[in-house]
């Protein structure tokens, strides 16, 4: 304990700052690059790199090379997150702060809703990094005999369509509505009628607790905005025994996939997925590499199984 205190009062010390403070209140939150935080906090750039090196390097926060920005989140030990929250409260500015982060935060959802809206119609046809029929044969072997299956952020629910052919009755659940008509009016023309999309958040479907055996991430999770929230959501809507399926990319550094495909996170490493997956209180978590594409980017798809 005596060895610890050096850096307790350090950090003390430096989130006393109300500026600083501002900034930890925040990255508590969500994760933020710098410009967001300039958007949000209305300082100028050299002033907020200031003061995330100096949390930086007391270790404070962490950040992570995303694209071409590198993205900022806090990393308080424990007994400082009780102290941080109610010292923040104090300030008369994080109220606001809160508000033009709500708002941040849904610019960065519009702007996928708006891509996922202009592919409808003719997702199945284009290239998507991940999604390659092996991969989705490995994740279909590990869903068989499933009764009640939802399938999140289901897209244009070529997925969901394969799985309503055993289940008895698959949810799937897409964030752009345009998407949801269209794969929705498919499922029809194909006489699946134990197949039902619905309008939602994968970060909070429209699914009620406990009531699903299998739920699906499949080249999902990299668009949410809380990988974590959408792993503890379907941790939520499974029973008990129930299990989660993802598929995702692996970790890479390709970083035109921002722009190319409104993609939220360069994919996951193993590990990341591991620890989210046991974090959300998830068991017999297992993760390997389902496969390698062999053009360039090279993309590697990540399949991850968990049990509620």
């Amino acid at each position: 304990m005596i060895s610890r205190m050096p850096s307790i009062i350090k950090s003390l010390k430096l989130i006393s700052d109300p500026t600083r403070l501002r900034i930890m209140s925040l990255l508590h939150q969500d994760a933020l690059s710098v410009a967001e935080l300039q958007e949000i906090l209305g300082m100028g750039q050299s002033r907020i790199s200031t003061q995330l090196s100096q949390l930086k390097a007391a270790s404070l926060v962490a950040d992570e090379r995303s694209g071409k920005n590198n993205v900022y989140s806090a990393s308080l030990p424990e007994e400082l997150i009780p102290i941080t929250t109610s010292a923040a409260e104090e300030i008369p500015e994080v109220a606001a702060d809160n508000l033009a982060l709500s708002h941040i935060l849904s610019k960065r959802k519009d702007y996928a809703r708006a891509y996922f809206d202009e592919l409808a119609g003719r997702f199945g046809k284009d290239y998507v990094p991940g999604r390659s029929w092996k991969a989705l044969a490995e994740a279909l072997i590990k869903a068989l005999n499933y009764r009640h299956i939802a399938d999140l952020g289901a897209g244009e629910g070529t997925l969901s369509q394969l799985l309503a052919q055993r289940a008895e009755k698959v949810i799937a659940v897409d964030l752009s509505p345009k998407m949801v008509d269209y794969a929705q009016s498919l499922a029809a023309a194909n006489g699946l009628h134990n197949l039902e999309f619905r309008l939602g958040d994968i970060e909070n479907p429209p699914i009620e607790d406990s009531t699903i055996d299998l739920a699906i991430l499949s080249q999902a999770l990299h668009h949410a905005e809380n990988p974590q929230r959408a792993i503890d959501s379907a941790h939520r809507i499974l029973r008990p025994g129930g299990r989660l399926i993802i598929l995702d990319l692996l970790q890479h550094s390709f970083t035109e996939a921002r722009e190319l495909y409104a993609d939220r996170w360069l994919g996951f490493s193993e590990s990341q997925i591991a620890t989210m997956l046991r974090k959300s209180g998830f068991s017999e978590v297992e993760t390997i590499i389902a496969d390698k594409e062999e053009s360039a980017p090279k993309f590697q798809t990540l399949l991850a199984i968990g049990t509620r």
